[in-house]
């Protein structure tokens, strides 16, 4: 999610980037109207993944639950969560998981093919109108150390393999930003003015989806052109 500190304050309100606006609300806040202005254009949106900054806000979480959005929503290791048994940690939960817990799924595919993982999925109380919650634990198949944490909230008839490629799409999503870093010079802009950050970054945008449509639309031997070198 990318959103200009400054994009729902008044025009009569904004400053400059380098004087933040006092009281301004925080990203997840942002975001937050961000989705709920999609949501309300009807624009086809299922489910909703990002980092811990937003699985720990509450009332991100809680407005997604109430207008029926799926999420698979990163958490920090030692965010408090419900059990059956009481509250625990997601690092301690891990930690007890049985071995037949843990099962191999891919969260998509990277350049080297399939990104494999473990995974283990446990259902925490909660269930309402036929959607659930759960916690979802990500392990390095190589370093088992290397966790990470999610909660998840959708319809009780999700599968697991389906919560594993929404988590595996905030890769697609970082990848994306990049792209546009590299290739039209998304963070190739001096801010000075709101109106002036916004046009860049629409013109930028628009012309990377633009020379993404036509990459996936160009034939095998339009590529081979488009990669060789000019004389």
């Amino acid at each position: 999610m990318c959103l200009a500190a400054g994009a729902t304050t008044p025009p009569a309100a904004r400053k400059p980037a380098s004087q933040p606006v006092p009281g301004s609300p925080r990203k997840t806040a942002l975001d937050l109207r961000m989705i709920e202005r999609a949501i309300t254009a009807s624009l086809p949106a299922k489910w909703v993944t990002a980092d811990e900054a937003y699985g720990q806000d509450s009332k991100f979480r809680t407005w997604l639950q109430q207008h029926r959005v799926g999420y698979v929503l990163a958490v920090p290791r030692n965010q408090r969560l419900p059990t059956t048994a009481g509250n625990s940690r997601p690092d301690v939960l891990a930690a007890n998981a049985p071995a037949l817990a843990w099962k191999r799924r891919s969260c998509g595919t990277g350049p080297k093919g399939p990104r494999l993982y473990n995974w283990a999925v446990a259902s925490l109380p909660g269930t309402v109108d036929e959607y659930g919650h759960w916690r979802l634990i990500r392990r390095n198949i190589v370093k088992p150390t290397d966790l990470a944490y999610y909660l998840r909230f959708g319809p009780a008839g999700t599968h697991d393999e389906d919560l594993s490629r929404v988590a595996g799409t905030q890769w697609a999503i970082e990848k994306c930003f990049q792209t546009a870093k590299t290739e039209v010079g998304l963070d190739h802009y001096q801010v000075r003015r709101y109106d002036a950050w916004y046009r860049h970054i629409t013109l930028v945008l628009c012309t990377h989806a633009d020379l993404a449509v036509t990459a996936a639309h160009a034939t095998p031997r339009q590529k081979g052109a488009l990669a060789r070198p000019a004389d």
